[in-house]
């Protein structure tokens, strides 16, 4: 049987922030039969993860591309894979029936072709939600836990500065970093996200970075006694300015650079001489490092969930179409929580 399979893709590369015009729907004939003696499982696309990451694979160039396979650059035309979850419709893999439930990297698209060799797991949702798969207990929770308590490695009672604290991993991290008993502060950039963080979220403190006209006083208003871990997702000033309100033998944990994704000239220019004599540890991480601790992290976040000490946080869209405006929309704050696409009905 054939079916017209819609998907997204970029129509050339992308060196700035992203635009609707940037995009496109494409479709194209897919047999969602098996062939005899084949492995493939075709599956119909029910969530997909959006991430900012994905607009270093579109650039023509990023030093990114190289690093690691999640990474590697999109052609323009192709489909464009990411993480989500599915629902199989045929299967040459005899560990996968009709209607199982699967995750891993699928794709922007209606239907997606699972190949043996790829990143998927049959999916067993633990009675939470299928869009859970893809954010709290996906990359997104994963991300938090790893980098708060492997990079990081607090210490009960520690003060924790995490900017763009009310995304996808954000959020987490100050959710994390409080239920093991340290003093949270976050930034985001409207007063409603603010509220979120401190009403609902338990976070010790928030501000309003775009109300802020010179962070570095304004961190040691928030923070009078120094910070000893800076959750960084936005990199450029933001990371100056927590450097230099930093603790001696402060960790920092690179998790992502927003503010530099779409402005080739943004760069951060910490203070070295503050790296250098507070002994800071500035790190660099991603998700893949941290599936050492996967069983800990799910184990954890489950627990902590259906006991109602951690919250998810989920910004929604939904149907295909929605993709391109869900995508540029987290470059220019529009997302609350993590940000995902609802492909088709469960």
């Amino acid at each position: 049987m054939e079916v017209a399979n819609r998907y997204i893709t970029i129509k050339t590369h992308i060196d700035g922030e992203p635009k609707e015009s940037d995009f496109e729907l494409r479709t194209l004939a897919l047999d969602i039969s098996v062939d005899p003696g084949s492995n493939d499982i075709i599956v119909k696309n029910l969530y997909v993860s959006i991430d900012p990451y994905q607009l270093n694979r579109m650039k023509s160039f990023s030093s990114s591309q190289k690093a690691i396979g999640f990474a590697a650059a999109i052609t323009p035309g192709e489909t464009i894979d990411a993480y989500g979850v599915a629902k199989v419709v045929a299967s040459g893999n005899p560990e996968f029936e009709k209607d199982d439930l699967v995750v891993g990297l699928i794709t922007w698209g209606e239907y997606s072709v699972l190949k043996e060799g790829s990143m998927f797991r049959k999916l067993d949702p633990l009675g939470f939600p299928l869009s859970y798969q893809v954010g709290i207990l996906g990359f997104s929770g994963l991300t938090a836990y790893g980098g708060f308590f492997e990079v990081c490695k607090p210490k009960k009672g520690e003060k924790v500065f995490v900017s763009a604290a009310s995304g996808s991993v954000g959020n987490l991290v100050g959710q994390y970093a409080k239920l093991f008993g340290c003093y949270v502060v976050g930034c985001a950039g409207t007063n409603e996200k603010v509220a979120l963080l401190k009403e609902k979220l338990g976070f010790d403190d928030a501000f309003n970075y775009k109300e802020e006209s010179d962070l570095k006083p304004t961190l040691k208003k928030y923070f009078p006694n120094g910070i000893d871990i800076y959750f960084d997702n936005v990199g450029a000033e933001m990371l100056e300015a927590a450097v230099s309100n930093m603790n001696t033998f402060g960790r920092v944990a690179v998790c992502g650079v927003i503010s530099e994704y779409t402005d080739a000239g943004k760069r951060a220019a910490p203070d070295m001489l503050d790296v250098i004599y507070k002994r800071l540890k500035i790190q660099g991480f991603l998700a893949a490092d941290q599936m050492i601790v996967y069983s800990d992290f799910l184990s954890t976040t489950t627990d902590h969930l259906r006991t109602g000490k951690l919250h998810a946080i989920e910004d929604i869209s939904h149907g295909l179409e929605s993709v391109p405006s869900a995508f540029i929309g987290l470059f220019r704050g529009h997302n609350t929580g993590k940000k995902i696409v609802k492909i088709a009905d469960e």
